[in-house]
């Protein structure tokens, strides 16, 4: 038996992200439900979220965020040999969004899989991917966070549609000779599974507001400090903090908890709404894109959601 060459670790090389053009207002919400922006704002920080057409899949979304973080990258699709999308919005379960996107691209015959892992799906999926580059099974994985919510809210619900939105984020994982990724801290709490959920392919995503919050904000931090312990790092060194974009008084809650006072704190909701499997990939790719980060910095991105899952990294920016 021939054991492969392993990796002294794996690192984000790249990232990209994607957003369908129609926004949809605070102010549009109010036409079709009872609501106003006030309401919307003071509960959940949001002021506008991004819908896809009809026309337009988790599949395609997918497709323009990797093709933009692969050129970022500067590697071809021929260096690429295991895609995985993170997502639980598919319209139908066959065939896997990853093979599709991947024949996309131009990817030839890689390994291609898809995680549901809810809100936490990309922490997992990049989780998953540096073990793959580190004990040698791939040379360069892409990991792409693509959801349409749309499809699955019910839009009279304003428990919902309030927060829930579309978008895809990616990110290129490579060798590196320093990790760049740190050990996945990751998780459930399967006693809680019927906080988030969808009764049947009939049926639209119901949440227990309350009973999320509340998980979120006593249960998280914890894990966030434990991603860091694991790493190494103090969340005095970390030059952002990147969670998974569910809630503003949540994000800022576990951001109080954690302690990390210099680093800048991802709030990419206010304009993107929750897209879960892509928001973390989605905010940490505009952040860079808008100089609000530093290529080379420190970053912990906390993913959490339905099932109840959670999962945490320290990862260097790209």
């Amino acid at each position: 038996m021939r054991i492969p060459d392993i990796a002294p670790g794996g690192k984000v090389l790249a990232l990209g992200h994607y957003q369908p053009s129609h926004v949809v207002t605070n102010d549009d919400l109010a036409k079709t439900m009872d609501t106003n922006d006030e309401w919307i704002q003071s509960r959940v920080g949001i002021k506008e979220r991004r819908v896809a057409p009809d026309g337009e899949s988790v599949e395609d979304m997918a497709t323009i965020a990797g093709g933009k973080a692969l050129a970022a990258s500067g590697l071809s699709p021929d260096d690429v040999d295991l895609v995985i999308v993170a997502t639980c919005t598919l319209e139908t379960q066959i065939p896997n969004a990853s093979a599709v996107v991947a024949h996309r691209l131009g990817i030839t015959s890689p390994g291609a899989f898809d995680v549901n892992a809810a809100c936490a799906g990309f922490c997992y999926a990049l989780g998953t991917a540096d073990a793959a580059v580190r004990a040698g099974t791939a040379r360069n994985v892409l990991v792409i966070g693509a959801e349409k919510l749309s499809q699955w809210v019910d839009w009279t619900d304003r428990s919902t549609a309030v927060i829930f939105a579309d978008g895809a984020g990616a990110a290129v994982v490579g060798r590196a000779e320093t990790p760049g990724i740190g050990p996945v801290v990751w998780g459930s709490a399967g006693d809680k599974s019927e906080a988030i959920f969808i009764k049947d392919r009939h049926d639209s995503l119901h949440q227990e507001g309350q009973t999320v919050f509340r998980w979120a904000t006593t249960a998280l931090a914890p894990v966030a400090l434990e991603a860091c312990a694991r790493a190494g790092v103090d969340p005095s060194e970390l030059a952002a903090f990147v969670p998974h974009q569910a809630n503003l008084r949540i994000i800022e809650a576990i951001a109080r908890k954690l302690g990390a006072d210099k680093a800048v704190i991802g709030r990419d909701i206010v304009n993107a709404g929750n897209t879960s499997a892509a928001s973390i990939p989605l905010a940490l790719s505009r952040m860079l894109e808008r100089g609000e980060v530093q290529s080379g910095g420190l970053a912990l991105v906390l993913g959490f959601g339905a099932g109840l899952t959670y999962a945490g990294q320290v990862i260097e920016i790209p």
